[in-house]
């Protein structure tokens, strides 16, 4: 397909990032195949997660498919630019068009981006996941691959104001070991044997982060910030739902 809108985009973000000493450290980009489909699994703590994970697979000379709710592709600004760099739209309502959309990316050999834990993690820790990724990479018979992102929330997050100029921030991408689920798979196993890995590369992002502070917003509560909780953030996502509701 024509990438007309995908590498522009790419080189402005890279380009705004290189001026404001954005400092990304990157481990295991090798893990992204260059050729075929694959699944790729990130965490998700920024609403700027999208450039960072689709940076994991920029070594590999990859484009990353995210799977996205719909209401971005409704805005007058990011939908256009959604539209044209072949995102899949998914419409919480209704699962299976995008699932479907995705398992056929897959087949086509592209690299299809989700975040399984559907919404951004407000304690900053990893919620619970879908099983949504293993099911598609096992019907499609391509790899999952797990990705750590820490240190977008510190420019832009759930219940934050954007700070999208702050300077010197260091942003960790880490990318795990690949799973091969067949279509014979155990999926809940699968499924919690990858959360176990995300979470794993997770810590390891958190420990190793250059810059670790006590009593920020934007560590979680058991590294000494002051994040909310799990349990406070599940509550504050409830709250959410009910006001869309």
């Amino acid at each position: 397909m024509a990438e007309i809108v995908y590498p522009p985009v790419l080189r402005t973000a890279l380009t705004a990032f290189r001026l404001l000493d954005i400092r990304f450290h990157m481990e295991g980009t090798e893990r992204i195949p260059r050729s075929g489909g694959a699944v790729l699994v990130s965490n998700h703590v920024s609403y700027l997660d999208f450039v960072f994970a689709g940076f994991a697979a920029h070594p590999a000379g990859r484009l990353v498919r995210f799977m996205a709710k719909k209401e971005v592709f409704e805005h007058p600004v990011s939908g256009p630019l959604m539209r044209g760099m072949h995102h899949i739209p998914v419409d919480r309502s209704a699962g299976a068009g995008a699932y479907d959309a995705a398992v056929r990316a897959l087949k086509d050999g592209e690299i299809v981006g989700n975040f399984a834990e559907a919404t951004i993690s407000r304690s900053f820790t990893l919620k619970e996941i879908k099983s949504g990724p293993v099911r598609m990479a096992a019907e499609a018979g391509v790899p999952v691959i797990p990705v750590a992102l820490w240190g977008g929330q510190r420019l832009w997050t759930k219940g934050r104001p954007r700070r999208l100029l702050q300077r010197h921030v260091p942003i960790t991408i880490l990318v795990g070991e690949p799973m091969h689920p067949d279509a014979g798979a155990d999926i809940a196993g699968l499924t919690a044997d990858l959360r176990r890995r995300l979470a794993d590369l997770l810590d390891e992002a958190q420990r190793t982060y250059p810059d670790r502070p006590e009593g920020v917003w934007w560590q979680p509560v058991h590294l000494g910030g002051t994040a909310p909780t799990p349990e406070e953030a599940a509550a504050l996502d409830a709250a959410d739902r009910s006001r869309r509701k």
